[in-house]
């Protein structure tokens, strides 16, 4: 079934079409079998959230279009299941807060880079980083260290989905402003982010995208004044606290 073929009054649409995506990303060549199993574990996580943003998690997405708007170069990482999942509104993201956009793979190869590279041009991105490759995250030996000099090494403020925790400490390590999007509040990549997001990408990325473009023309000290209001630790704890307390509902697979 093809993603125009999932009816749109199916109860489980969303998730049909996000698990088609994963499907056919593998089979260009842009998602690693390991993102079908991480995106099985993401989906997880969104059951217990109840499938929807939560008031933490706009909180969380309006900060980051904030944070964005006043970064000097901002940079949004792209690994195989963001380009898989999200490519057109990613691009729509990197365009609103004048963003770079860089593919940053854990299981790298050129030719990953250059097809998700080409993904994302297909859906209107105009100059994608990824290829230089000469630059670094110190700390890291994989390949996902190596990132363009231009790019994610010189980026004050980095946006960083579905990440890895370790890369994610050697990012903060490094003194940038981080925001993650995950949807467990307890993995290591939203417990070192400056402002972590606990939601679904698909959810997440148009919704901070809407914020940006809502904040576009407030004066830098009112958008700073809502970056320095944001708690972290208060994020995850209600991201955690909804998904301890909520009611577990019965959904079709």
């Amino acid at each position: 079934m093809t993603e125009p073929e999932i009816p749109e009054d199916h109860p489980r649409y969303a998730s049909l079409v996000t698990r088609h995506r994963i499907e056919a990303g593998v089979e260009a060549g842009i998602t690693s079998r390991q993102g079908l199993i991480a995106q099985g574990r993401g989906e997880a996580f969104d059951y217990l959230l109840g499938e929807r943003t939560l008031p933490s998690a706009d909180a969380a997405e309006r900060t980051a279009a904030a944070a964005l708007l006043l970064a000097d170069h901002p940079v949004l990482s792209v690994n195989g299941n963001v380009a898989a999942l999200a490519p057109a509104e990613t691009v729509e993201l990197a365009d609103a807060v004048d963003a770079d956009l860089e593919v940053n793979l854990f299981n790298h190869t050129e030719e990953r880079v250059r097809r998700i590279a080409d993904h994302l041009r297909e859906h209107g991105a105009n100059e994608v980083k990824g290829l230089a490759a000469d630059g670094e995250i110190p700390g890291l030996e994989h390949a996902r260290g190596t990132v363009d000099a231009d790019g994610i090494e010189a980026a004050d403020v980095v946006v960083v989905p579905l990440e890895d925790g370790d890369r994610a400490e050697a990012l903060d390590a490094m003194g940038k402003t981080e925001i993650v999007i995950d949807l467990n509040p307890g993995s290591r990549s939203p417990q070192t982010a400056d402002i972590p997001i606990i939601d679904n990408l698909i959810r997440a990325v148009p919704n901070v995208t809407v914020h940006a473009r809502e904040l576009a023309d407030e004066p830098p000290a009112d958008l700073q004044a809502i970056v320095d209001a944001f708690d972290a630790e208060e994020a995850l704890a209600a991201a955690e606290a909804a998904i301890r307390e909520g009611t577990f509902s019965t959904r079709d697979s």
